[in-house]
């Protein structure tokens, strides 16, 4: 589903060059949880990013169902990421003046639907994360694991056809980063690709496969 061929990243500033990733070739396939793992700093968001268009490669292909990027205009792609991916992110990233149900519809408002609809997803995707009681209520007002599950509430309302998740567990506590995890292993049972990057080896162990990151290089 999401093929990257000889993928390479550097960054530059002024006095500064450091290359991110060198050489990567991965193939995630459709309805895989995969995990990615590695020490801080060796990779892994960035090539997270990659994968969910939010950058893209200095040299190297990045294929969506077999369509390089390099064919798409700029909003082509910002289209195309919003109706494929979903994202997940270790801060919940959620606006604390809104109410819960206002913050899971977000990425819909970039979508030609009605306002009724975009509540009706909104409240189903509630109900999935098992929020369904506590729409209208706002983030300080909820418990990590629930802020997460409502991040989690807004990645899925597109029905996203793919969830990019870093360190979704990372600010939770171990009852509540279970809790989550069973989240993300239930939506990939129904059928959503997940990959995520973890420092957990015990949530590493619970998904398809795992790929290591090691100095911007994918390892054995």
């Amino acid at each position: 589903m999401i093929r990257l061929s000889n993928v390479s990243k550097t960054y530059r500033t002024d006095k500064v060059e450091t290359l991110a990733l060198k050489d990567i070739d991965l193939h995630v396939k459709k309805g895989e949880f995969v995990a990615m793992m590695g020490p801080s700093g060796c990779g892994k968001s960035t090539l997270l990013n990659l994968i969910g268009l939010l950058d893209r490669p200095g040299q190297g292909s990045v294929e969506v169902e077999g369509i390089p990027i390099t064919r798409y205009r700029d909003k082509q792609v910002a289209n195309l990421r919003n109706s494929t991916f979903g994202f997940i992110f270790q801060s919940f990233h959620l606006i604390s003046d809104l109410r819960v149900i206002d913050n899971v519809e977000l990425p819909l408002l970039y979508r030609k639907m009605s306002a009724a609809e975009r509540r009706r997803l909104a409240r189903q995707a509630l109900e999935k994360v098992g929020l369904g009681a506590r729409m209208d209520h706002y983030p300080n007002q909820l418990s990590g694991g629930q802020q997460q599950r409502v991040a989690i509430a807004r990645a899925i309302v597109g029905e996203p056809q793919v969830l990019l998740a870093d360190e979704p567990t990372g600010n939770l506590d171990s009852k509540m980063g279970e809790e989550v995890m069973d989240i993300l292993l239930k939506l990939n049972e129904e059928g959503t690709t997940v990959v995520m990057v973890t420092h957990d080896e015990r949530e590493a162990r619970r998904t398809n496969r795992i790929v290591r990151v090691f100095d911007g290089q994918l390892v054995a």
